[in-house]
């Protein structure tokens, strides 16, 4: 990576500059201090590893479910009504944990607390086959989710913490492991739950395998506490920064916003998506590959957009990009389902690589690792308390309007004001300014 494109990808770096030049003007070589001075290589190499197994455990709970909830419903003998309090769990259960996350990372350090998180997702995974009710199946779910919540808004600290210089590089990184995993979850489910036997228990449970091996590289650090707490003695959300009131600041109430719409169409989207398709005719293989399609858009986009957005002054014309997408995406479901899926599936690809772009702007709003620290918690737990009404609502209204015309049409009004509160989410400005 060249010298200017390290500069380029430092947000601390432009903030530090005299005057707000772009990304590109910054100047070489300014940054302030972070966790990757003097540290050892292979310390960063495990760190760059932690997050990339992490990130591919962030969704296959998810996934995995909406690809077999048809037959967790037939199972678990759920109503409609309650499969959307199912679908409602992940936004409710982030939101909850992870405003306990910055508290968290300030006693046991970022790491400490992400190692925490992989071994709840991996005991929520394990025994959510095994219990025999509704009430078990959603406290089992709820564990894993835990896990999940606090990784999610600890992940662009640890980026920030470790890798200032590559704050887009490494985001990218991260989110399109997060995308590969939301997508071979939703790809590989159906037909390997086939191959087990046909048991849906068996088909959610074996991603319990895969969030195991996210355990093993945050282990060593938890254990060297001198390596995890670099520059100081303590972990970067407890470093001294001036006290913010980000509640007084715009931006962060529009950052959090956009947060919660854009996670209210990604969690529509994977819980419904499939069922949208079956009852058009699609068959289970089919729909749950569909569903793969468009979390796999993610893979490459969430690579490319966290680069590109991070070069830029304004993200709003990103944000306006995506959207129309999904409103495209949204027409075709509702006119010709069954007839335009693979363009549908491809559309509503796009329009959800809003979430790496909303990590990147987190990372980009504020000068400071703690300042990231709050603003992180901030948007993504008001964000998820936004988005917690969303798959309850779809799923009460097509239970009893019988039809997903309503449904659909309620994720299509919700694009717009997303469109309006990113495009101001993007402004070049930080929380330190307004506060």
């Amino acid at each position: 990576m060249s010298d200017e494109e390290t500069s380029t990808l430092s947000p601390a770096a432009a903030a530090d500059a005299p005057s707000r030049t772009t990304a590109a003007q910054a100047p070489q070589g300014r940054r302030t201090p972070s966790a990757a001075d003097g540290a050892s290589p292979w310390v960063l190499r495990l760190v760059a590893v932690g997050l990339v197994l992490t990130a591919l455990n962030l969704r296959p709970a998810i996934t995995s479910l909406g690809a077999l909830l048809e037959e967790v419903r037939d199972g678990l003998h759920m109503s409609g009504s309650v499969a959307g309090v199912l679908t409602s769990v992940p936004p409710l259960c982030f939101a909850i944990f992870g405003i306990m996350a910055p508290r968290l990372a300030r006693r046991f350090g970022p790491g400490a607390v992400v190692c925490a998180g992989m071994i709840a997702i991996t005991a929520g995974l394990v025994i959510r086959p095994l219990v025999g009710g509704t009430a078990g199946f959603l406290a089992a779910s709820a564990l894993a989710l835990m896990g999940i919540a606090v990784s999610n808004v600890l992940m662009p600290v640890i980026v920030k913490h470790w890798f200032p210089d590559r704050v887009g590089s490494m985001t990218g990184l991260y989110s399109m492991a997060l995308a590969l995993g939301t997508s071979l979850a939703a790809a590989i489910t159906v037909p390997m739950t086939s191959a087990m036997g046909g048991s849906w228990r068996l088909g959610i449970g074996v991603w319990a395998v895969l969030s195991a091996a996210a355990i093993l590289p945050w282990l060593p650090l938890v254990r060297d506490r001198r390596a995890a707490s670099r520059p100081s003695d303590r972990p970067v959300a407890a470093q001294a920064a001036p006290e913010l009131r980000i509640t007084r600041s715009r931006t962060a109430w529009a950052l959090a916003c956009f947060f919660g719409l854009q996670a209210t169409a990604a969690y529509i989207t994977m819980g419904w998506m499939p069922q949208i398709f079956r009852d058009a005719g699609v068959s289970a293989g089919t729909a749950g590959v569909l569903l793969a399609v468009t979390m796999a858009m993610g893979v490459p986009l969430a690579f490319v957009i966290p680069r590109v957005a991070s070069r830029m002054r304004n993200q709003g014309p990103i944000v306006l990009v995506l959207g129309s997408c999904g409103l495209v995406g949204y027409a075709g479901l509702y006119l010709a389902p069954a007839g335009g899926a693979w363009a549908w599936a491809l559309l509503l690809g796009i329009s959800n690589c809003s979430f790496p772009l909303a990590l990147t702007m987190i990372g980009m709003r504020s000068r400071t690792g703690a300042g990231v620290v709050r603003l992180s918690a901030f948007a993504q737990s008001v964000g998820y308390l936004i988005s917690i009404p969303g798959p309850l609502l779809i799923g009460v209204l097509y239970q009893h309007s019988g039809g997903w015309e309503l449904p659909i049409a309620l994720m299509a009004g919700l694009m717009v004001p997303q469109m309006a509160i990113g495009f101001l989410a993007g402004r070049d400005r930080t929380i330190e300014d307004e506060c």
